[in-house]
């Protein structure tokens, strides 16, 4: 037992190292803008990268994933593979998100300071956490099934999203935090607390989604598992 646990931390630390690398390597386009842009004037960079990043995280989710069912070994190979199976309809879905968000920040900065924005800017508000969530949970579904269609996905992590509400809230403030740790002490924040913060992400987001992922690997699916797992495939 005592070899057992030594060999489990020193996988976990191994992974958590390789992740960081992985994790940085893959959303590389944005690392560059936010270590040498201000992301208030540079907005625009930021949302032509951000879809060249996605293949990148879903890698990461994939080798989170792998870790979680007891494959600690060769993370860069769960990940290469992950990258080019969800490349393309990752590429996709944050390109879609990305637009959404452009859109609703466009129509908030135009409605700031008017009497119309007393109305309508908490629905944008409130429209945009859920097109965040809804994206974030589509990138982990897309790490495990990369040919899930892409309509019934939204659908479907919109409203698992609202169902998990507290684990929404939970993961968007844990990426916020990292983001401020980016920010604030970058070698840090991508060499360390990326994975941490990272696989709390991913853990919400894959309970979130185990009605229509299925359960985690070795676990026996239920009957209402196995029927809506349907709506993504």
């Amino acid at each position: 037992m005592r070899h057992q646990t030594i060999q489990a931390v020193f996988d976990g630390v191994y992974t958590a190292l390789v992740t960081n690398m992985l994790l940085m390597a893959g959303g590389l386009p944005l690392v560059l803008l936010a270590l040498t842009t201000d992301s208030a004037r540079a907005w625009p960079l930021y949302a032509l990268a951000a879809p060249l990043c996605a293949p990148g995280l879903c890698g990461v989710f994939a080798v989170m994933s792998a870790y979680s069912a007891g494959h600690a070994d060769a993370p860069l190979r769960v990940f290469g593979t992950a990258w080019r199976a969800t490349a393309r309809p990752a590429m996709l879905w944050v390109t879609a998100a990305t637009v959404v968000l452009v859109v609703l920040g466009v129509d908030a900065h135009a409605l700031w300071g008017h009497r119309a924005g007393a109305f309508t800017l908490p629905i944008l508000a409130m429209l945009t956490i859920l097109t965040l969530a809804t994206t974030l949970l589509g990138l982990v579904a897309l790490a495990e099934q990369p040919a899930a269609r892409l309509p019934r996905l939204a659908w479907a992590c919109a409203y698992l999203a609202v169902r998990h509400w507290y684990l929404t809230i939970v993961s968007l403030l844990v990426l916020a935090l990292l983001t401020q740790f980016v920010a604030l002490r970058p070698a840090m924040a991508l060499g360390v607390a990326a994975a941490p913060l990272g696989y709390v992400v991913w853990a919400n987001g894959r309970y979130c989604l185990r009605l229509v992922l299925g359960p985690p690997a070795g676990a026996e699916p239920s009957r209402l598992t196995r029927h809506d797992t349907s709506i993504v495939a």
